[in-house]
């Protein structure tokens, strides 16, 4: 593959990339407004956020293993055409019924993206590379993520809730049409046996889980919706060990999990996703308990998401030598930062909390994805990936989960303390299990 085409599949990566953190937070920002405008049950409103999560994370590995074995390219085009599909048919949706079954196929195609996305980088860019290409990858990560509730209360106020999962939908359709005319990038070295049953057991095991903790989160339904949940996630996982000990090849890639280093690394970049989502949670709380007005807050949110759209490049360069050192010490940073707002919630620290977690987590976009998977063979990186993906996503919806149970007890700045352990848990990981001197 020319370096012209290899930039045209990173390219469409990173265009997809954009769309995820658009498709939550416009979606949770929708909420309201499309519960009082279509007609259904009222329950079915966190439905609209939480069946797209639940699928996204149940079909994540299946995807990865199928992208591996098919065309990527076109597995990768074929997840945007979905996005781009029933995010249109989302804003024509005639109840709340038929959005939430749009919201479940749509989950399942930016599962398809995430890891046909993966593949078919880690197929084109060999490991030395990877750091770089993590670096562009969490630079596009980070601004979406920053940017994704503005846009989403803008997207709003211009065309209503309709216009939130028409304008993702847009985005993934540019995806795919980057893909025109590049090669499939199917790889010629690919196992006869396919481990379904072990990938779908998998995704039910995630995909309750994430689900029962995303119930949880002050949704009002039954406490026993939930609990049903855990013991299916429960049920499942003993499953999924019975068939994972008898599979010739199993879907889960355990020779990866037996890597120190990339179970690290994929703690580490959970425990700085929830640390996010806590902190962007928590100070405003803390800063409304302070009487910051409008301006301040603003300030203090901008502190804690503009590095991770300004410091992703630089955290690249900076990874070559001190990847280790990067993390370990961001994540150390964290632990000190929640700490102090035990003990203060003065204006000035939380200003200079904001500054020093969205600095940690600017400086470390990226970093962990890409020394992780640069352990991950080419031919299974859609695979590898998946796994990375669904480890972070799973930290972070327990962090959030635990918080949130922390903050009702004891007040909002628990909550930080809950991230803060989690961060020091991997901080101390990272500096266990990956070596000094990486190669």
């Amino acid at each position: 593959m020319s370096r012209r085409q290899r930039r045209r599949v990173l390219v469409a990566d990173l265009i997809s990339t954009a769309v995820f953190p658009l498709a939550i937070t416009g979606a949770t920002a929708a909420v309201p407004d499309v519960t009082a405008q279509l007609p259904g049950a009222d329950a079915l409103g966190p439905w609209i956020v939480l069946a797209y999560n639940g699928l996204f994370a149940a079909a994540l590995l299946l995807a990865g293993a199928t992208a591996d074995r098919t065309a990527r390219t076109r597995f990768f085009a074929v997840g945007n055409i979905i996005v781009a599909a029933t995010g249109f048919l989302s804003a024509l949706a005639p109840d709340l019924s038929s959005l939430v079954a749009l919201r479940v196929v749509a989950g399942v195609g930016a599962a398809m993206c995430a890891a046909g996305g993966s593949s078919m980088v880690l197929a084109v860019y060999p490991p030395e590379e990877r750091r770089r290409v993590y670096g562009y990858a969490g630079a596009v990560l980070g601004s979406s993520l920053a940017l994704g509730p503005v846009v989403a209360q803008a997207l709003m106020a211009v065309g209503g809730w309709p216009l939130v999962f028409v304008a993702p939908g847009a985005v993934a359709a540019v995806a795919a049409l980057a893909t025109l005319g590049l090669p499939g990038l199917r790889s010629a070295e690919v196992p006869e046996n396919f481990d379904f049953a072990g990938a779908v057991l998998f995704g039910v095991t995630i995909a309750a889980t994430v689900t029962a903790f995303g119930l949880g989160l002050g949704t009002g339904v039954p406490w026993w919706v939930p609990g049903a949940l855990i013991l299916v996630a429960a049920g499942s996982a003993a499953w999924l060990v019975r068939v994972e000990r008898r599979a010739s090849d199993p879907a889960i890639p355990v020779d990866l999990l037996r890597i120190p280093a990339y179970r690290a690394y994929a703690l580490a970049t959970g425990a700085f996703m929830g640390m996010l989502v806590v902190g962007l949670t928590v100070l405003p709380q803390l800063g409304s308990a302070q009487s910051m007005g409008p301006g301040e807050a603003a300030v203090m949110l901008s502190l804690l998401t503009v590095p991770s759209t300004l410091l992703p490049l630089l955290a690249a360069r900076l990874a070559r030598r001190l990847a280790r050192q990067l993390v370990t010490t961001a994540l150390f940073a964290c632990t000190v930062t929640a700490v102090v707002l035990q003990a203060t919630h003065d204006r000035a620290a939380l200003l200079v909390a904001a500054g020093v977690l969205g600095l940690c987590l600017g400086l470390t976009e990226g970093v962990p994805d890409g020394q992780a998977l640069k352990y991950v063979p080419s031919q299974r990186g859609g695979a590898g990936a998946a796994l990375f993906s669904t480890t972070r996503m799973s930290v972070e919806t327990l962090i959030l989960a635990t918080a949130t149970g922390m903050m009702a007890a004891l007040g909002p700045s628990s909550g930080m303390a809950v991230a803060g352990a989690v961060c020091l848990a991997a901080a101390l990981v990272v500096q266990r299990a990956v070596p000094s001197r990486e190669a």
